[in-house]
């Protein structure tokens, strides 16, 4: 069967029979993949923990009539264990893992999409900044990628500039009083401007944020996403 090799992050998991898994996984150039790996869950498997969630891999695979069959792999980035090791950052990785399964269909090709992820996992697994800025910087920008780029500077309806008060996720960012329709919230200019610095990467005035700043932006990114994405990302709402 004609094989292919491509560099991959393994979304989730799902067991088959005694000793399989299926593996979701995004590629750098074959998109989303769906493939079996055979005996992993067996203790003598010699890849099996190479192929744990959040993991990047070097895999080689054979085209299956279903699903693909992974063949080797060979480790790019043992983030897995540093992201289980603490809830905080597996609740955020999952919540990555999520948007990036919706965000990238089968056969679609989006290296962006790869690399944002590899680069937030890996920074993830260090610590280098707070789960939930980490998270929401790339929901930001995967959804960017993704064709539902944010608007913060100017009415996200009309183009006024602004700066603008109004939020909503279903317009796209920022509204003015004008188009601001009845029950649409306010944002704080101090949530509206954290949310900047995570889209932004402007990670000393990320980190620097006080906690109550950080939590209001953090709902006007996960407002944003679930709705884009039309579904709730199941990570968002736990704690």
């Amino acid at each position: 069967m004609p094989t292919y090799r491509d560099d991959a992050v393994v979304l989730r998991t799902q067991k088959l029979g005694e000793a399989d898994r299926i593996l979701t996984m995004l590629t750098r150039q074959h998109g989303k993949v769906r493939a079996v790996a055979k005996g992993v869950r067996r203790t003598s498997s010699k890849f099996g923990a190479r192929l744990e969630p959040f993991m990047a891999v070097d895999a080689q695979l054979y085209i299956g009539r279903n699903l693909d069959i992974v063949q080797q792999v060979d480790q790019l980035g043992a983030y897995g264990a540093a992201i289980a090791a603490d809830y905080d950052r597996y609740l955020a990785a999952n919540a990555m893992a999520e948007a990036a399964d919706r965000l990238v269909s089968e056969g679609d090709v989006q290296p962006q999409q790869f690399f944002l992820l590899v680069g937030a996992l890996r920074s993830l697994s260090k610590g280098e900044h707070g789960p939930h800025s980490t998270r929401d910087s790339y929901l930001l920008r995967a959804l960017g990628l993704g064709g539902w780029p944010i608007q913060l500077e100017a009415c996200a309806q009309c183009g006024e500039l602004g700066p603008h008060e109004f939020f909503s996720a279903h317009a796209g960012g920022t509204v003015c009083r004008a188009c601001a329709v009845a029950g649409t919230p306010r944002a704080d200019p101090d949530a509206l401007a954290h949310v900047a610095a995570l889209l932004a990467g402007d990670w000393e005035s990320v980190d620097a944020a006080d906690p109550a700043t950080a939590n209001r932006a953090s709902g006007l990114v996960s407002a944003y996403a679930q709705h884009h994405l039309e579904r709730a990302l199941r990570s968002l709402g736990r704690r």
